[in-house]
């Protein structure tokens, strides 16, 4: 992903997101929600490590990464990154709300990432990788002011969230390159150093709501 003066030296070692890049440009396709299914929608860095974390929760059928939030229609990878389009890197989940709630899915969201610290994940600065709760209804809403307030009340981390709380308004998948990222890319150092830890993470704080309890921990 992208770096800064502070990291150059680490990314001798740790691939960037470009630099991965396969020939498959093409957007991926949006799924079509199931009867009964609900989609949500957050933005927290680096989508390959969210996409990630997310897809391994019980209820939730697929996750799709991709830009929210912004003005440019149609935008792509490379555009996002100027920081000019106002799109964060997001992910889209479709999820049966029987199965996991709403609020669990904010609860894994600000697990599975730094909700403190402003348009900055790690090594990847820029408001396209700022942290931010998309809502759909003022109920959703609500509840993400709820789960922003549990998180500060925690203190679980020592700063305050700064998780920006948006409605969606529009949601553009990214790149096939970009889908399913980190299941396919396992040895690929930027996953192994910086989206790993993020998983485990989320996989600690949600341990009773993953659909696999064994350790992703790679060589």
């Amino acid at each position: 992903m992208k770096p800064t003066h502070l990291y150059v030296l680490s990314l001798l070692l740790v691939a960037s997101c470009t630099l991965a890049q396969s020939n498959d440009y093409a957007p991926a396709k949006l799924p079509t929600p199931k009867p009964g299914e609900a989609v949500a929608t957050f933005a927290g860095g680096c989508f390959w490590a969210l996409e990630e974390g997310m897809n391994q929760l019980k209820g939730v059928r697929e996750v799709i990464s991709g830009y929210a939030g912004g003005t440019v229609k149609n935008p792509t990878y490379e555009q996002v990154g100027t920081d000019l389009t106002g799109h964060a890197e997001s992910v889209q989940v479709y999820y049966d709300p029987t199965v996991i709630s709403y609020a669990q899915l904010l609860d894994a969201f600000f697990a599975g990432h730094d909700p403190t610290t402003l348009n900055r994940q790690g090594p990847d600065t820029g408001r396209d990788y700022r942290s931010v709760a998309f809502y759909r209804s003022p109920a959703e809403k609500a509840e993400i002011l709820a789960a922003i307030k549990r998180t500060n009340e925690s203190k679980h981390y020592p700063n305050p969230v700064v998780t920006e709380v948006t409605p969606i308004t529009v949601f553009y998948p990214a790149e096939n390159y970009h889908q399913n990222y980190f299941a396919l890319h396992p040895d690929q150092p930027y996953i192994q150093r910086v989206s790993l830890p993020k998983v485990e993470k989320l996989r600690k704080a949600m341990a009773g709501h993953l659909k696999n309890n064994t350790s992703l921990t790679m060589n």
